[in-house]
């Protein structure tokens, strides 16, 4: 019914895109209140961290679950349903002044959150080119962050200068807005007679299985979960606590860092998205790159004797930020045998990497921080930043393991079922969808 990667298909993946900066505002948000959140609610740091560890516990653990929905009603209705979501945790949470209570409401805004991106994924791969996709994937996950760049300034203004309730409520009646402007725009496909797929439980599990044993998606998976980590444990949550009471910071030169780690995953993101389209055979490669990147500027860092210089933690964030569009490339990995109609359930395999192996940073870093400083996140000094960060080398170490292991054997069983995809993308031709087959 319409052309594919022309002006129909660049309007709805704007609306869809709208959603997924709200949210990723809403994700992000914690990240420049998390000192007030801990003085408000009277927590220690193992307690703070557990609002993100438990919103992206809901965000990973909902996203097979959001693939068959997503491949049974479509990304227009799970668009709707993720903001409807997120605006009413958002809202509760801007009331609330108990522990207990702001917890739910952080897993409610995970559970919205968990539908969105799939979604937005999902209309790429239907309204735009296998040469265009790639590209305007990367664009999706890297112009998605301007809503980090709302958290990092605007919201934090406006705590100071609002006060807890009144920023919160206030920033939460956006999602009202982009509603308006997905169910007006956005439609599933291009072609009339696009099917979703109806799947019975066990047929359900079987294709899960199906999905699950191809390298591709595996590859796809730890690719996302060694990349993906850093950037979001440093924006979500402890980056603004470690540059303010480890590095000495001013709160406003703490959030303009993080401003510029989200303008930095804007560079980055189109450029990392023109390397892989034009060597779709390294893809898997790119992401070590930005791995040993990002394990190299954390050593600097922490080992540099004192207070880093102010020009080196802005190197150490452009790095780590790097690995968002670095992560991005799970998604093509995963893309590259997964029929259309399986696309949402791949993606949300693939998805479940990177958030799995944030919340498990997130935690491991606030139990540190808190066998080592029982006085609280007040009391946090460089050398317990030092100690706490350095577990991200555990999560980095089985990643880049994984990562090796899978790409030799997506090579192997590419090798055997599709030898002229293989020789075609090491020659530079990308290739997408070309279905599972038996190992």
């Amino acid at each position: 019914m319409h052309d594919i990667g022309r002006r129909r298909a660049w309007a709805i993946w704007a609306a869809a895109l709208s959603a997924y900066g709200v949210a990723i505002f809403h994700r992000s948000s914690l990240g420049v209140a998390g000192l007030i959140a801990a003085d408000r609610f009277d927590i220690s740091a193992s307690q703070l961290a557990a609002f993100t560890v438990l919103q992206l516990a809901v965000y990973a653990g909902m996203q097979i679950p959001v693939g068959v929905l997503l491949d049974r009603f479509g990304s227009r209705r799970m668009i709707l349903a993720g903001l409807a979501l997120m605006t009413a945790g958002q809202l509760a949470f801007a009331f609330t002044d108990t522990f207990t209570a702001a917890l739910a409401t952080r897993a409610v805004i995970g559970a919205g959150d968990a539908m969105i991106f799939v979604s937005v994924l999902r209309l790429v791969a239907v309204w735009f080119l296998v040469r265009q996709a790639p590209m305007v994937a990367q664009l999706t996950g890297q112009l998605g962050q301007v809503g980090a760049i709302v958290a990092a300034a605007p919201l934090s203004m406006a705590l100071h200068g609002l006060g807890w309730t009144r920023a919160f409520a206030g920033f939460s009646t956006v999602g009202l807005v982009v509603m308006v402007a997905v169910a007006l725009l956005v439609k599933d496909s291009p072609y009339r007679d696009a099917a979703h797929e109806v799947t019975k439980l066990r047929a359900l599990a079987r294709s899960l299985r199906v999905i699950w044993a191809h390298p591709t998606t595996r590859l796809g998976m730890w690719s996302h979960f060694t990349s993906q980590f850093g950037a979001t444990v440093f924006s979500l949550l402890w980056g603004f606590p470690f540059l303010v009471s480890g590095e000495g910071l001013s709160r406003s030169t703490a959030s303009a860092l993080l401003m510029l780690m989200t303008g930095w995953i804007v560079i980055a993101g189109p450029v990392l998205g023109r390397i892989v389209t034009r060597h779709p055979f390294r893809r898997s490669q790119v992401v070590l790159v930005v791995v040993a990147a990002s394990a190299l500027a954390w050593a600097v860092v922490l080992l540099w004797p004192g207070q880093a210089p102010l020009w080196l933690l802005v190197v150490l964030v452009c790095v780590i930020a790097t690995g968002g569009p670095a992560s991005m490339v799970g998604f093509e990995l995963a893309r590259t045998l997964a029929p259309v109609q399986a696309v949402g359930r791949a993606n949300g395999l693939v998805n479940i990497g990177g958030f799995t192996a944030s919340l498990l940073t997130l935690w491991l870093v606030g139990v540190v921080l808190d066998l080592r400083e029982p006085a609280g996140p007040s009391a946090y000094d460089l050398a317990d930043f030092r100690v706490a960060l350095s577990v991200q080398y555990v999560v980095w170490a089985l990643g880049s393991i994984q990562i090796l292991r899978y790409r030799r054997r997506a090579i192997a069983h590419m090798h055997r079922h599709h030898p002229d995809e293989l020789e075609a993308m090491r020659a530079g031709t990308p290739a997408a969808h070309l279905g599972f087959t038996s190992h």
